[in-house]
């Protein structure tokens, strides 16, 4: 049976990006070979949203459905607190029915989501 998922992150610069998950947000990681580091994640979620353009990438010539990564926390400001103080920008944060959310800059230019829910959460079920 399924037992977890794995997200891919397609980056400029990973090796960059790499030592911002590892030495930034401090995740565990398990070395697969030659640096290439496989992060642990917190608890997480998904969620089927509609498709508003086409797949952004294919795999065997089989179209693969895209994917928004929006990390959580429990404050948003006290988490960008944490983050400007390790230099880490972000852009402008907004409020929306389900949240507080901006998104956070990688060091190679891309960037991924944080949000505080404003909603109920699937992370703490059993």
């Amino acid at each position: 049976m399924i037992n977890g998922a794995h997200v891919l992150l397609y980056s400029k610069d990973p090796d960059a990006d790499r030592a911002f998950f590892r030495n930034v947000l401090q995740w565990r990681h398990v070395d697969a070979g030659h640096g290439w580091l496989i992060f642990k994640l917190p608890a997480s979620e998904v969620a089927v949203h509609p498709l508003d353009g086409g797949p952004s990438q294919t795999h065997a010539g089989h179209a693969m459905i895209g994917a928004v990564l929006y990390l959580m926390c429990d404050n948003l400001d006290a988490t960008l607190a944490a983050l400007d103080a390790k230099r880490i920008g972000h852009t402008e944060i907004e409020k929306e029915p389900w949240g507080i959310r901006t998104t956070v800059v990688l060091p190679s230019g891309g960037e991924v989501g944080l949000y505080q829910p404003l909603h109920p959460t699937a992370t703490t079920l059993a």
